[in-house]
């Protein structure tokens, strides 16, 4: 076990594919020398050549297109959006061919892909370097949609996403990339995708969460305990396909139910995780389910803090549903 951040265990994800299968290749905007924005590719071009990790042209829709096309020709592309913010470019490509493409072709052809780009706040990048965006691919069938928390996870989740048969849009909070560390095998293993994490047992709150809210969470949790109040943190992982199954055993558990995300309200990802709970597990609920999100407002720069869910937010809501 080695000690990693959540950055360097991509990275290592990355290292061991591309070690053990020839097949996998890294490209994106300044991935190769640079290593990318926040270095998570590093040392991968000298390591494996230009033939396998290499830059690409400011274009995310080439990118994308480019994936595509190898991965319905033998290869396990992983192509870099290098800020979530800029992946709408590439859209269409994602939505109307990537995750298509097996339905359309009658299984004749798949799209063993990943996408891996940076997604959320909490680095002060304004406007155009803090969106979370992962409602707008959830809608879409034929596509995986994973965010991981950890750098066991981190790891474990992209070899299995670079595994996977299917397009995988892989999701990573970069407020976390540095603030989190963890043990992370040495060697290549792989974390099931649609599986939930129980991040902390507790009897009275469910609260789901995901990315880097889950560190909040774990705050939050923690205040609550001291006030006596038990809290269920579950780490959702991969939001698409969702472990549904697993979430409203986790519901009924404790009858009441908070989501928290760093996304928009309105139309997010936490009231479709509501609507699941409603329709699957309403004779459970003791208290109607609360919703931790982000603001309906285009994402700002000196307001960050108030923007993005904190502890004392969370904790206002667990308090109210179990006083309810």
């Amino acid at each position: 076990m080695a000690i990693q951040t959540l950055l360097g265990a991509v990275n290592d994800a990355l290292r061991t594919a591309m070690r053990r299968d020839e097949s996998v290749l890294m490209f994106g905007e300044d991935v190769g020398l640079k290593g990318g924005v926040f270095l998570a590719t590093g040392g991968l071009q000298k390591e494996f050549g230009k033939e396998r990790c290499f830059d690409t042209p400011l274009s995310e829709d080439g990118i994308i297109g480019a994936a595509i096309g190898m991965a319905m020709n033998g290869m396990r592309p992983v192509a870099e959006i290098q800020f979530q913010d800029f992946i709408f470019p590439a859209f269409d490509q994602i939505v109307s061919e990537a995750a298509k493409l097996r339905y359309r072709s009658g299984g004749q052809y798949t799209a063993p892909m990943v996408i891996r780009t940076p997604y959320g706040g909490g680095i002060r990048g304004g406007l155009y370097h803090s969106q979370s965006g992962e409602a707008y691919f959830c809608h879409t069938p034929g596509l995986k949609v994973v965010i991981p928390s950890t750098p066991y996870d981190a790891k474990g989740l992209l070899l299995a996403s670079i595994a996977d048969p299917d397009p995988v849009l892989f999701m990573e909070p970069k407020a976390l990339y540095r603030s989190v560390k963890g043990e992370v095998p040495e060697d290549y293993y792989t974390v099931d995708l649609s599986t939930t994490r129980t991040v902390l047992e507790g009897d009275d709150v469910t609260v789901f969460c995901y990315g880097a809210m889950v560190p909040v969470v774990e705050k939050a949790a923690a205040m609550a305990a001291e006030k006596g109040i038990s809290v269920l943190v579950i780490d959702l992982r991969t939001l698409l396909p969702l472990d549904e199954d697993g979430v409203v055993e986790a519901a009924k558990r404790t009858g009441r139910v908070v989501t928290v995300t760093e996304a928009p309200r309105f139309c997010g990802y936490a009231g479709e995780i509501s609507a699941i709970v409603a329709e699957r597990a309403m004779e459970y609920m003791e208290a109607p389910v609360l919703r931790v999100t982000g603001f309906d407002t285009p994402f700002p720069n000196t307001l960050e803090h108030h923007y993005l869910p904190d502890a004392r937010r969370v904790i206002d809501a667990i308090e109210k549903v179990y006083s309810f």
